[in-house]
C-alpha cells in the first residue's frame, strides 16, 4: 500500500486499485473545514488516478463521521460546503464506497447516504439528530433517506431525533451488509465487482411508495411528540417534499430552511443546552482528581426509588446488593426489579439475555452486614431525618472505611446526615429523580465536608449509569426542588390572585411544558406537600403570603389522580375541570377580600418565568448552583422545562 495525505485530518492508501480514504479527526471525525477540503482533494486524486478503480471511506478510531463540527458552530461558513462534497460523492464516475466503523451521526450519514454502498460494523451507530439543535439536516439527509427507506421510517428517524443500530439500518436498507470482524475488506471486496457504469445513486431513487394513511399517522405522531417544535415540524414537510419533487429542488428547499432555522431562536436555545451539557461535567477543583473504583453498589431500601437506582446501576454494568428490613420485604424488592427490567424487554429496550446477566449481578437481602462488600452505599429510604441519621450511623459500623455514603434526600440537609457520621468527608447527596430508571438528571450534592475525590467517583458512577449529572451545594431542595418550589408558591399567588388551575397549566403547555403545573401536582399526590408544609407551619413567618388553597383540598380528601380528585377531576380518569375546586378557590379569595384580576397567558408565562429566574439568581449568589446554564439543565430534565426554549435562565437572557 502507498501512503497518501490529502489534509491534516485526510489520508489515504491505495491496494488493488482502492483507493482507502481515511478520516482521522479525534475524538469523533467531525465534518470540519480541513476533513471537507481533504476529502474534495482525495476525490481530485482518484478521478486523475488511473490506476485508482474505485473508493473506499472509512473513520479512524471508533467513529466513521460523528457529524459537523461544534468549533464551527456560530461562525461564518467555510469551503468546500458540506453539500458540495456529497453532491460530488454522489455524481463521481468511480465506485464509492462508506466502510461505517462507528458513529455515522447528522452529516455523517448524510456522507454515507452519498456513496453508493455502505457497509457497517454490528456496534455503528446511525442517525440524523439534528432536530436536538433546533435545525434539519442541511446536506440532503431529508431528500436522500426517503429516497432509500420511504417517507413514514424518514419522518420516524429525522423528526423524531432517533439513532437506530446496524441491524436496523440493514433491514430498513441504510446499509447494505453488516461486517462481524472484517469490515473493510467486506467493503473493498463488495465495490470491487462494481460496475461503474451501473452506480446506484440514492438521489437519483424514486421514493418507495406507501399508503398515505401510513404516512399520514406517521408524520402526525412526530408533530405531537414536537408539541410546537420548529425543526421537527419542518423535518416532516421535507421528508414528505421528497416524495413529490425533483432532487435538486427538494435540496434547494433543504437547505433554505436549514439556514432559516440555524439562525433561529429555538436553535440558539438548543445550542445552549448542548453546550451546556458539555459544560456541566467540568467541576473547578477536580481536574486532577482521580475516582476511586466502584464495582459493588449497596441499595438499602427497595422501594419505588430504590428499585428503580438499583436498574439503572444494573444497566451501569454493577453488582448491586439491596437491603430491606426483613426476608419478605427482600424478597418483594427483588421481585419489584425484576418487573422493571421485564417491562424494559417488553419494550424492547432490553432483551433475555441482557435482563438475565443483569438478575446475575442483583442480590436482594435482609442482612445489612452484606454491604461490607459494597465500595458506595446509597439509601432510598424514608425521607426523614432521624430514620436517615441512624441508619448512616449503623452503616458506619459496617462499610468499609474507603466505602463512599451516599444519601438519596430531596429535601433534608445532608450536612447534618454527614455530621452524624465518623467520616463525613466520605458522604456525598445522589438526588436521584422518579423514575428513577428512566429520568436523566441526577443531581450531585457536595456537602461541606464531601472529599474531592468522593465528589469525582460520585460523578464518575452517574455518568455510567447514563445520567447527566449537575452538582449542587447544600440548600434546602437543592438547584431543582427549591426553584420549583418558587414557581408552586407563584402558581397558587396568582390561583389566589384571579387566575385558574386550567388557565395556568393552558399558558404553560402552550409554552412547551408537557403539562402544567396542577396537572403535575395531581399526578405526583398532594399529601407529600401538604405533610410538608404541616411540619414547617410552626416556624413559618406569620408576616409571609400563604395561600390556604391547596391545604383545603387535602383536607377534603383530594389527594390528586390517584384518589380521582385534586385540582381537577378524573371521570374514567380524564382530566377534567371541577367547578367544586372554582368554589373552593372563590371563598379563599373572599375570605381574604381578594378581587380577582383577569391574567392573560403571557402574563402567566411571564410571572412563573420571573420566580424560577429570582430563585435561579438566588441560587447563583449564594453558590449553590455553579453557572447558571447548570439551572437551565435542571429544570430541562427535571421539571419538563421545554429545552427549545433553553432553560428559564437563558429564556431571561441569562447567558
Amino acid at each position: 500500500m502507498s501512503a497518501l495525505r490529502f489534509s491534516d485530518t485526510i489520508s489515504a492508501a491505495l491496494a488493488d486499485g482502492i483507493l482507502v480514504v481515511t478520516i482521522d479527526n479525534a475524538p469523533v471525525n467531525a465534518l470540519s473545514a480541513d476533513v471537507r477540503a481533504g476529502l474534495m482533494a482525495a476525490l481530485d486524486h482518484a478521478e486523475k488516478d488511473g490506476g485508482v478503480k474505485s473508493i473506499v471511506l472509512t473513520g479512524a478510531g471508533n467513529s466513521f463521521i460523528g457529524g459537523a463540527d461544534i468549533k464551527e458552530f456560530g461562525k461564518p461558513p467555510v469551503e468546500p460546503h458540506l453539500p458540495d462534497v456529497i453532491a460530488r460523492i454522489e455524481a463521481f464516475a468511480k465506485p464509492v464506497a462508506a466502510s461505517i466503523n462507528g458513529a455515522a451521526l447528522g452529516g455523517g450519514l448524510e456522507v454515507a447516504l452519498a456513496c453508493h454502498r455502505r457497509h457497517a460494523v454490528p456496534s455503528a451507530k446511525i442517525g440524523l439528530p439534528e432536530v436536538k439543535l433546533g435545525i434539519v439536516p442541511g446536506a440532503g439527509g431529508t431528500q436522500r433517506l426517503p429516497r432509500l427507506i420511504g417517507v413514514s421510517a424518514a419522518i420516524d428517524m429525522i423528526a423524531g431525533a432517533r439513532i437506530i443500530s446496524a441491524s436496523e439500518a440493514l433491514k430498513l436498507g441504510i446499509v447494505d451488509g453488516v461486517s462481524e470482524s472484517a469490515l473493510l475488506a467486506d467493503a473493498m471486496a463488495d465495490i470491487k465487482g462494481l460496475d461503474a457504469s451501473s452506480l446506484r445513486r440514492t438521489g437519483a431513487l424514486s421514493v418507495p411508495a406507501a399508503p398515505i394513511e401510513t404516512i399520514e399517522k406517521t408524520a402526525a405522531d412526530a408533530l405531537r411528540k414536537a408539541r410546537g417544535q420548529n425543526a421537527p415540524t419542518e423535518a416532516v414537510r421535507l421528508v414528505c417534499l421528497a416524495a413529490t419533487t425533483p432532487l435538486a429542488e427538494g435540496l434547494a428547499e433543504e437547505r433554505r430552511t436549514f439556514i432559516m432555522l440555524r439562525d433561529s431562536e429555538e436553535a440558539a436555545a438548543l445550542r445552549h443546552v448542548f453546550f451546556a451539557e458539555r459544560a456541566a461535567g467540568k467541576v473547578d477543583g477536580l481536574e486532577a482528581v482521580t475516582p476511586r473504583r466502584i464495582e459493588t453498589v449497596g441499595i438499602v431500601g427497595t422501594g419505588l426509588m430504590g428499585s428503580g437506582i438499583a436498574v439503572s446501576a444494573l444497566n451501569g454494568g454493577y453488582r448491586i446488593i439491596g437491603v430491606e428490613q426483613n426476608i419478605e420485604a427482600a424478597e418483594k424488592g427483588r421481585e419489584r426489579i425484576a418487573g422493571l427490567l421485564d417491562k424494559a424487554v417488553q419494550s424492547g429496550r432490553l432483551d433475555t439475555a441482557g435482563r438475565e446477566d443483569r438478575l446475575g449481578r442483583l442480590s436482594v437481602t435482609a442482612d445489612m452486614q452484606q454491604l461490607a462488600q459494597a465500595d458506595i452505599v446509597i439509601e432510598a429510604v424514608f425521607d426523614d431525618l432521624t430514620v436517615k441519621t441512624e441508619l448512616f450511623q449503623r452503616l458506619d459500623t459496617i462499610i468499609r472505611a474507603d466505602a463512599i455514603l451516599a444519601t438519596n434526600t430531596s429535601y433534608l440537609d445532608p450536612d447534618v446526615i454527614a455530621a452524624a457520621t465518623a467520616r463525613p468527608e466520605r458522604v456525598v447527596g445522589l438526588h436521584f429523580f422518579s423514575p428513577a430508571h428512566i429520568m436523566r438528571l441526577l443531581e450531585v450534592v457536595d456537602c461541606k465536608e464531601t472529599a474531592p475525590d468522593v465528589l469525582a467517583s460520585a460523578l464518575a458512577f452517574a455518568k455510567r449509569l447514563g445520567k447527566l449529572p449537575i452538582v449542587s451545594g447544600v440548600t434546602e431542595g437543592f438547584i431543582g426542588n427549591r426553584i420549583f418550589s418558587a414557581y408552586r408558591r407563584e402558581a397558587e399567588y396568582m390561583v389566589e390572585d384571579g387566575a385558574l388551575p386550567q388557565e395556568i397549566d393552558a399558558a404553560l403547555e402552550a409554552y412547551g411544558f408537557p403539562m402544567g403545573p396542577f396537572a403535575v401536582f395531581d399526578m405526583a399526590g398532594l399529601e407529600i406537600a401538604w405533610a410538608r408544609r404541616k411540619r414547617q407551619a410552626a416556624t413559618r413567618d406569620p408576616s409571609e403570603r400563604y395561600v390556604v388553597i391547596a391545604d383545603r383540598l387535602c383536607e377534603a380528601g383530594r389527594f390528586g389522580q390517584k384518589t380521582g380528585r385534586g385540582w381537577y377531576a378524573y371521570p374514567e380518569g380524564k382530566r377534567t375541570v371541577d367547578p367544586e375546586v372554582t368554589g373552593m378557590i372563590e371563598a379563599a379569595r373572599a375570605k381574604k377580600g381578594i378581587v380577582p384580576k383577569r391574567f392573560t397567558a403571557e402574563e402567566i408565562v411571564a410571572g412563573l418565568l420571573k420566580a424560577m429566574v429570582d430563585e435561579g439568581d438566588a441560587l447563583l449568589s449564594e453558590g449553590i448552583a455553579a453557572r447558571a446554564s447548570d439551572i437551565d439543565l435542571v429544570m430541562i430534565n427535571g421539571y419538563g422545562f421545554p429545552s427549545s426554549k433553553g432553560g428559564p435562565m437563558f429564556a431571561a437572557g441569562r447567558r
